[in-house]
């Protein structure tokens, strides 16, 4: 029963990630912008440009293209850079690193804060301190990620010296370690923790709060059910039902949550870590669209895509697992 299950759901994953891959390569293609203008002097003729372009095979009719990354895609080849001239695997996996580090780090935090404060709220319903934090959270949530990260930066920099606060409230800014110091083992670590501090900061309070929100209503609707009623009824602690009842309820909702919230780790940090210099995939992508360099866009949307699909596939084979009342289905 499970065989069939997980053939079908593969058969699935598979061709929306073809569809998908489909979509982003033909809206790439259809980006205003010449890849060759940026590869040629600024002397450079016509012809010039023409020869850059036939070179990158960019000459060619899209469908020629399409067949081409497609049949490369297919044997795990996603091309040459544009601008940096290296395999387009490799300068993902040169950048991959410091996402995965920035979004692990902060999942785990958005998810111990958003569903501590969730439960909070949900054991507080329609008092003040639910509202006040409905509210805030609701104000994180919507705020953009870069205008939250240069909040933070005003704050720990500027902030810090007009407020009069002890220097060591100032944090870096910039950066992933400190310039022009050599430093080993466990101050080179305190230097990267100190660096992080901002940015996994803003990408964790800004989930936090959607996590949280989220995490309230599934709360809620478990604690309204009538055998948590029957169980307070039966004079069960508020603790006791919440450990006992509402949180295995509840627990099938927020594993979704989790699998929607996990591609953030590979795609969750572009602006954030643009506005820190943090050499991650974001910022590797923003230049790559900056720069028109096709590869490397594509690579990189591939990798999102992959992510995307995969965990949703993970959370739907996870849930018959959390959740006995989908087995039989």
């Amino acid at each position: 029963m499970l065989l069939p299950l997980l053939l079908r759901r593969l058969a699935w994953a598979a061709m929306l990630f073809w569809l998908v891959v489909t979509l982003i390569f033909v809206l790439v293609r259809l980006a205003p912008g010449d890849p060759a203008t940026f590869l040629v002097p600024p002397t450079a003729t016509a012809e010039d440009a023409e020869r850059v372009r036939a070179d990158l095979g960019l000459d060619q009719t899209v469908v020629v293209q399409y067949a081409q990354w497609v049949s490369a895609l297919a044997q795990g080849d996603l091309g040459e850079s544009f601008a940096l001239g290296m395999p387009v695997s490799r300068a993902l996996a040169e950048s991959a690193p410091t996402s995965f580090a920035l979004g692990l780090a902060s999942l785990l935090l958005t998810f111990l804060l958003g569903g501590s404060v969730g439960a909070w709220q949900a054991a507080r319903r329609n008092r003040l301190g639910d509202r006040v934090a409905t509210f805030l959270s609701a104000a994180v949530f919507a705020a953009p990620a870069f205008w939250v990260a240069l909040a933070l930066v005003a704050f720990f920099t500027y902030g810090v010296a007009v407020l009069g606060l002890p220097a060591s409230w100032r944090l870096p800014a910039l950066g992933v370690r400190s310039p022009g110091l050599a430093l080993t083992g466990w101050a080179d670590t305190a230097d990267l923790v100190r660096h992080a501090i901002l940015p996994v900061t803003t990408l964790t309070i800004i989930g936090a709060a959607g996590v949280a929100r989220y995490a309230r209503s599934a709360f809620l609707d478990v604690r309204e059910q009538v055998f948590v009623r029957a169980a307070r009824a039966r004079g069960a602690s508020t603790a006791r039902s919440a450990w006992m009842h509402v949180l295995p309820n509840a627990a099938p909702s927020l594993v979704v949550l989790f699998a929607l919230t996990l591609p953030g780790i590979v795609a969750g940090s572009v602006f954030v870590e643009s506005v820190f210099a943090w050499p991650g995939l974001g910022r590797l992508t923003l230049a790559a669209i900056a720069a028109r360099d096709y590869p490397v866009v594509l690579g990189a949307s591939v990798w999102y895509a992959a992510a995307v699909i995969l965990a949703n596939l993970l959370a739907d084979l996870a849930l018959p697992v959390v959740d006995p009342r989908r087995r039989a289905s």
